[in-house]
Parts: structure tokens; sequence; C-alpha cells
């Protein structure tokens, strides 16, 4: 027996067809742009000098981070070897700001260019599918001076608040 419908029913079926494709439109998460400073001094503990504020930052894939060049002499730069593969590496001018959209789930590790010896260092974990696939290998990235301590505390503190795994 074949189907049949009739225009009423082929009317409200469509209907309800675009209102559930409303709402589920709506539901999609918007990106969000979320703000890195780039300081010579910690602005609650002056002892620390030539930091990103935060350290740490959890995304989501699609969001954008904004190094902000807010005292002079400073940069962003991905750290070789600490970036999810497929990612794309960046790197702004010395005191200059750069907006990186990151799209990849995993560990982004970056670095100030001048001031890496002194451990101005950070780290942006991108949640969703995959994201622990490049734990390991941005943990093994050997780092020099006093990033290597710094990044000692950064992985500590990651593994404090439930994020590395």
């Amino acid at each position: 027996m074949p189907l049949s419908i009739n225009r009423r029913t082929f009317v409200i079926s469509t209907g309800a067809i675009a209102a559930a494709s409303a709402i589920s439109t709506s539901l999609v998460r918007a990106e969000t742009t979320h703000e890195v400073q780039m300081l010579n001094v910690h602005p609650d503990n002056p002892r620390l000098r030539n930091v990103f504020e935060p350290r740490i930052l959890v995304v989501q894939p699609g969001d954008t981070v904004s190094f902000v060049s807010v005292n002079p002499s400073h940069n962003s730069a991905s750290t070789e070897g600490m970036i999810p593969e497929g990612a794309e590496p960046w790197s702004s001018q010395i005191s200059q700001g750069i907006d990186v959209t990151l799209t990849v789930p995993g560990y982004y590790g970056y670095q100030c260019t001048p001031h890496l010896g002194l451990g101005m260092v950070g780290l942006v974990l991108v949640e969703g599918e995959g994201q622990a696939d490049n734990l390991e290998a941005a943990r093994s990235v050997r780092q020099r001076g006093m990033a290597s301590r710094v990044w000692d505390e950064i992985w500590a503190e990651a593994e404090e608040q439930g994020l590395l795994g």
C-alpha cells in the first residue's frame, strides 16, 4: 500500500523539521577568544618576571588565543615539538600581539623567544578527542635554562588540575 501524505501533514512535518534545525543550530557552541598577557612582572607576584598570564589555559577547538603584548620586548611563538601533529605553528614579532585560532586538540607549548632562557613559557590545552596524542612528545622536549624548571612547574600544576591525560 503506497504511503500518502496530504498537504497539511507535509506542512506540519516541514515546520517541525525547520524548528528542530533552528534549535540544534542555536545549541552549537560559539568560538571564544581567550587573552594571554605578555608581561615584565606578574600582576599578583612581583617576584615573577617575564611571564605569560595565565601560563596554563584550557580552550575548545576553534577558540582563539589572543597573545597581548602588554609590555615591550616579548613575543609568543609555538615551541618546536610541543604542538599536535597537523597544528599550525606561530610566531609573533617582538613587542607585537598575535591571535592564534587552535583547531587541533592537544597540548601546545609556547615561549617568548628572547626570554626563553629566563623561563617565559606557557601551555594551552585544546580539549577534544585525541587531546593526549602529543602529551608525551610535548613533555619530552628538552628545555634549557630556567625554562626547564618552569616547565616542571607547569606540568605539575596541570597534573594537579587533572589536565594530563
